[in-house]
């Protein structure tokens, strides 16, 4: 006999609300002023050589594989693509890992382990990503910006069963907006 068990949904206080916020921007402001940190430090990235190029690629795929662990990419793009000598060759590396660190999640969405909440943005995704124009379409414009919420459809696209060159291409696209972005504002700050 199959059952499912289904919370009652539960209303939060006032009170809980406040907490909650303040705990999320107090986290938010903690990450930016590490973030900041982490672009001030006097790191000579163009003493690595091509090898920074390299390390771009692996900072990017091991940030965007994990989501326990905060890792800031963010501010060594930027440092690298301000010292580098070829900012073509950033973006791509740090696109390419993005794109693959992503596909960790994808893969967790195949195998059936990955936990998402049912909230109305999960279904609205979930919706999106059953055709494959606009499943290319919706991954592509969630890959672009800084986006905590592209694991949700990094998850959904996987147990949904998408074709993973389909996944791997739009995110990868969508990254190369992203990292050039933060290149470009490395140049310009650095």
């Amino acid at each position: 006999m199959n059952t499912i068990n289904e919370a009652a949904p539960v209303s939060i206080s006032a009170a809980e609300r406040r907490k909650r916020i303040t705990r999320a921007a107090l986290i938010g402001v903690v990450a930016l002023t590490f973030n900041i940190v982490i672009f001030l430090l006097p790191i000579d990235y163009g003493a690595f050589g091509n090898y920074a190029y390299l390390g771009v690629f692996l900072i990017t795929a091991i940030a965007n594989a994990t989501v326990i662990i905060p890792v800031p990419y963010i501010p060594i793009v930027a440092r690298v693509a301000a010292q580098s000598d070829s900012l073509l060759l950033v973006i791509l590396a740090g696109a390419l890992g993005s794109a693959l660190g992503e596909s960790v999640a994808f893969f967790v969405g195949r195998s059936g382990r990955g936990a998402v909440a049912d909230t109305r943005f999960y279904r609205w995704v979930q919706r999106q990503l059953r055709h494959p124009w606009r499943a290319f379409i919706v991954l592509f414009l969630l890959a672009a910006p800084p986006n905590p919420l592209f694991d949700v459809a990094g998850l959904t696209a996987g147990a949904l069963g998408l074709p993973y060159g389909l996944f791997l291409v739009a995110v990868f696209l969508g990254r190369i907006i992203r990292i050039g972005l933060i290149a470009l504002a490395g140049i310009h700050l650095g």
